[in-house]
């Protein structure tokens, strides 16, 4: 055996396992329908919560419950990240669980920051 045929060999190998790593990142048809099919119920439900006019509170808890969750079956499989390593998934949603996080801590001391200020501008602090 030479070593060109060698090459060869490791080329046509390589070619194997790369057309085999491709034909694994196909994913079946029926798992896009299913989930076409949950958006669908999920998209129904929020029109639902205006349909029988809740108010308040309730109304909007379900509108956002619904669209984080449509949103994180967009994100898990139209943009594949239910297939990518789980370190990449960690690094591309932490931060904006991270941000949500901070956001509602803003939200909470939104009130004791104005109380404070009406005070301080009051000549009161």
């Amino acid at each position: 055996m030479t070593a060109s045929s060698g090459h060869g060999h490791e080329h046509a190998a390589k070619a194997a396992t790369a057309g085999s790593h491709a034909e694994g990142q196909q994913h079946p048809i029926r798992i896009y329908l299913v989930v076409w099919f949950w958006l669908f119920v999920l998209s129904a439900c929020s029109y639902f919560v205006d349909y029988i006019h809740l108010e308040g509170l309730l109304r909007w808890s379900l509108i956002l419950i619904f669209m984080v969750l449509k949103a994180g079956l967009i994100v898990a499989v139209f943009m594949h990240m239910v297939w990518e390593r789980p370190a990449l998934s960690w690094a591309i949603l932490l931060p904006p669980v991270a941000v949500l996080v901070f956001v509602a801590i803003m939200v909470i001391e939104s009130d004791y920051t104005a109380l404070t200020r009406t005070v301080f501008f009051s000549g009161g602090g």
